[in-house]
C-alpha cells in the first residue's frame, strides 16, 4: 500500500496468482474455437493504446458517451446524492471528470476509486486527479474487478460506475455474474450507472474496429506481448493479423488474432505445444451490443432497481442508473 497525502494505492495484482494467471490461458488455448480473456490486453501499453482508440475518428463509441455524459452527470449526481464515485475499469478517467465536476458543483465530491488492472495507469490518473480537485481523496485499487471486487473501500453514499463497452466484454453467461457480484458489494442506497452501447448499423459497427491507422490492429496484437511476458513464451505477432467483424446472431463484434501460417509454439509454463493452422483463429475480444429493454432487464434480474434511461439522440450509447434497494 502506498499512501502519500490523498492519495492510497492498493494492488491486488501479483505473482502468485501465476499458477491460476496459467491455467486460465492454457484452458482457452484448448477450447475450440481458441479464446483468450481480454483483460490481457491491458498492460501499461495496451492501455495507452485503448487510450488512441478512443480517439480515432472511427471510433465514435467514446465521443458520444462523453457528449451524453455531459448533458446528464449533473441529474445523475443530485439524483444519486453520491459523496463517493467507484469507477470499475477506470482507465484514463477522461469521461470521469465530467462525474467529478458535477459531484463538485453539487458540492458532494469527497471520494473517488479508481479500479483498473493496470497500476500505471491508476498511479498517474490519481496523482493527476488529486491535483486538479482540491480536498479530493483518492484511493486507487489495482486489480481484476472480476475476482477482486471485495477490495473496493467503504466511503460515503456510494455511485459505481461502468463505463464503454465494459458490460459488453463479458458475454451472457458472465454479465448477470459480474454484476451480482457488485450488487452483492453495494450498501443499501448505493447507486449504479451503466454505460451501454446500443445496436447500430453493422458497417459503422465494424469501421470502429477496423480504424484506417491500424491502431485496434496493434492494440489486438499487443495481448501476444502481454502473454510473452505473463508465460514467458515466445508469441511473434507479425505471424497473426487483426480480425473483427460482427456476429449478428449474438449482437456483437468479435475480434479475433488469425495466425497467417501454420506454426507451432512451445508454451513451457503451460506443458503444451500451441499448434495453428494458417487462418486458424484465437478469440480476443467480443463486444456486445444491446437494447435499453435488454439492459434493464439485466439490472432488474441481478437485483437491481432501474432508476433512469439516458441515451444520445441517435441512440448510439445508453447510460442506465440503477440502484440496490
Amino acid at each position: 500500500m502506498l499512501d502519500q497525502s490523498n492519495v492510497i494505492i492498493d494492488v491486488h495484482v501479483h505473482a502468485q496468482d501465476s499458477e491460476v494467471i496459467k491455467e486460465e490461458i492454457r484452458s482457452g488455448l484448448l477450447l475450440t474455437p481458441k479464446k483468450l480473456p481480454t483483460k490481457y490486453f491491458y498492460d501499461d501499453w495496451g492501455s495507452t493504446l485503448f487510450e488512441q482508440i478512443c480517439e480515432l475518428p472511427e471510433y465514435y463509441q467514446t465521443r458520444t458517451e462523453y457528449e451524453l455524459l455531459k448533458t446528464v452527470a449533473y441529474d445523475v449526481v443530485t439524483q444519486t446524492g453520491a459523496e463517493e464515485l467507484v469507477e470499475l475499469g477506470s482507465g484514463a478517467a477522461t469521461k470521469t471528470r465530467i462525474l467529478l465536476d458535477a459531484m463538485a458543483q453539487a458540492k458532494q465530491l469527497r471520494f473517488y476509486v479508481p479500479f483498473d488492472v493496470s497500476e500505471g495507469i491508476v498511479r498517474r490518473v490519481s496523482q493527476e486527479l488529486v491535483e486538479e480537485y482540491k480536498g479530493l481523496q483518492i484511493h486507487g485499487v489495482v486489480g481484476d474487478f472480476l475476482t477482486h471486487l471485495e477490495h473496493i473501500p467503504e466511503g460515503g453514499r456510494r455511485l459505481v460506475v461502468i463505463l464503454g463497452g465494459t458490460i459488453g466484454n463479458l458475454g451472457p453467461e458472465a454479465e448477470p455474474v459480474f454484476l451480482s457480484s457488485i450488487y452483492d458489494e453495494m450498501d443499501q442506497g448505493d447507486f449504479l450507472l451503466l454505460g451501454a452501447q446500443l445496436i447500430t448499423d453493422v458497417d459503422r459497427l465494424e469501421a470502429a474496429y477496423n480504424d484506417s491507422a491500424g491502431i485496434t490492429a496493434s492494440f489486438n496484437k499487443n495481448m501476444l506481448c502481454v502473454l510473452n511476458a505473463v508465460i514467458e513464451t515466445d508469441f511473434d505477432p507479425d505471424t497473426f493479423q487483426h480480425i473483427a467483424r460482427f456476429n449478428q446472431d449474438m449482437h456483437r463484434i468479435e475480434m479475433y488474432l488469425q495466425s497467417v501460417r501454420e506454426q507451432v509454439i512451445p508454451i513451457p509454463a503451460l506443458n503444451m505445444n500451441l499448434q495453428l493452422q494458417k487462418g486458424e483463429e484465437i478469440l480476443t475480444e467480443i463486444s456486445t451490443k444491446y437494447t435499453q429493454h435488454k439492459v434493464e432487464a439485466i439490472l432488474t434480474r441481478t437485483g437491481f432497481s432501474p432508476v433512469q434511461w439516458y441515451d444520445d439522440a441517435q441512440q448510439l450509447h445508453g447510460l442506465a442508473l440503477a440502484q440496490k434497494r
